[in-house]
C-alpha cells in the first residue's frame, strides 16, 4: 500500500495526566518510532500537566498535523479535539462530539440503545444509592453483573461480580473514579473486538484471557491473553458482528478509526460493550493486530490515519 510522504511535521500527542498515562506513553512512542523509521519528520509532544499549553507546544515545534495517542481524559473526551479544531490543526481519530459520548460508558450505552443497537441490560447507580444492593440487582434480574466506572479505560475499576458479598466492594471501587457508575447484566460468551478503519470493519479479533477477566494486567502484559484473528466464527456470525460494530461506530458519529468491544452470547447474539475512540497502539494492541490481518503493517496503519486526518480538513 503506497502512501504519500508530504505530511509536514507530525506531532504525536502522548502521555497526559489520566490513569492511562503509562499506556499512552507506550502507544505514542510506538507511533513515533514507526513514523520516524519510515522517514517522516515527527516529534513527540508529551503532555504531563493540566497547566501545559498544548497549542503553544505544537506551534513552537511547527507541527502541521497531530496524531493523538492520548488515552483517557483529555485525549478521548473531546478536549484536545476541540482545541485542535479551533486552531485549524488536522488530527487523527473521531471528533469532539463522538469523543464526548464514547468516553462515558453510560452515555454510550444510552445512545446505542436509542438507535436499537444491542447492548447488555444495564442500570445507572448514583453514589447515594449504593446501600440499596437488593434493589439494584433486582433491576437486572440478579447476579452476575459487571460493575464499571463511568469513564475509565483499560478496564480500570471494572469488576465481574458473581457473589452478593462482593457487590458492595465492587461498587466502592468503581465510585473511586466517579459517580454515577454503570452496572451491566453479565453476558456469558465469547469476547470479541472489531476495529473500524475508514468506515470499514476490520477482521474480528477474539480475546481469550488465560484467567477469568480481560483486565488491565491481561491487556498489557504479554502472555496473559490469547488473541485469535480472524476469530473462528461462522461467516454469517462474523458478518453480523461486524455489522453491529459498524452501526455502533456510526451511531456515535465516529470517523477515521475506533475499536468496538463486543460480547457474543451462547446463541451467537452480539452485544456492544463500549467504543474506544483512541484504542491502544502497543505491542499487544488489538486494532493494529486486526489491521495487519487486513493488509496494513503498523507503519502503513499510522500513515493511513494521517491521510484521513488531512482528508477530514478538506
Amino acid at each position: 500500500m503506497k502512501m504519500k510522504k508530504d505530511f509536514g511535521h507530525i506531532g504525536v500527542l502522548l502521555g497526559g495526566y489520566s490513569s492511562e498515562r503509562e499506556i499512552s506513553l507506550k502507544s505514542g512512542k510506538a507511533v513515533y518510532a514507526a513514523l520516524q523509521e519510515a522517514g517522516y519528520q515527527v516529534s513527540k509532544i508529551d503532555i504531563s500537566s493540566p497547566d501545559d499549553d498544548i497549542l503553544k507546544m505544537l506551534r513552537s515545534a511547527g507541527i502541521a498535523v497531530v496524531f493523538i495517542a492520548l488515552h483517557g481524559m483529555l485525549g478521548e473526551d473531546g478536549t484536545v479535539q476541540a482545541l485542535l479544531e479551533k486552531a485549524g490543526i488536522p488530527y487523527t481519530g473521531p471528533g469532539v462530539d463522538a469523543s464526548r459520548i464514547a468516553i462515558n460508558k453510560i452515555s454510550t450505552q444510552k445512545a446505542l440503545q436509542k438507535k436499537n443497537i444491542p447492548v447488555p441490560a444495564f442500570t445507572v447507580v448514583a453514589r447515594e444509592e449504593q446501600s440499596q444492593e437488593e434493589a439494584i440487582l433486582s433491576r437486572l434480574g440478579g447476579l452476575p453483573v459487571v460493575v464499571k466506572p463511568p469513564a475509565e479505560g483499560s478496564s480500570i475499576g471494572v469488576a465481574i461480580v458473581h457473589k452478593k458479598e462482593d457487590f458492595k466492594k465492587a461498587m466502592e471501587e468503581a465510585f473511586r473514579y466517579g459517580s454515577p457508575i454503570l452496572v451491566d447484566q453479565y453476558i456469558a460468551g465469547r469476547e470479541l473486538t472489531v476495529g473500524v478503519l475508514a468506515d470499514q470493519a476490520l477482521p474480528v479479533v477474539e480475546i481469550r484471557p488465560t484467567h477469568d477477566f480481560f483486565d488491565f494486567t491481561a491487556k498489557y502484559q504479554k502472555g496473559l491473553t490469547d488473541y485469535i484473528v480472524p476469530a473462528p466464527l461462522p461467516p454469517p456470525v462474523t458478518a453480523k458482528v461486524q455489522a453491529v460494530a459498524l452501526a455502533a461506530y456510526q451511531a456515535l458519529g465516529c470517523r477515521d478509526f475506533s475499536r468496538v468491544d463486543v460480547m457474543l452470547d451462547k446463541n451467537m447474539n452480539p452485544y456492544v460493550l463500549e467504543i474506544n475512540t483512541i484504542p491502544g497502539f502497543t505491542a499487544t494492541s488489538l486494532l493494529p493486530m486486526a489491521a495487519r490481518e487486513a493488509g496494513y503493517n503498523f507503519t502503513q496503519l499510522c500513515e493511513k490515519l494521517i491521510v484521513l486526518a488531512y482528508e477530514k480538513k478538506k
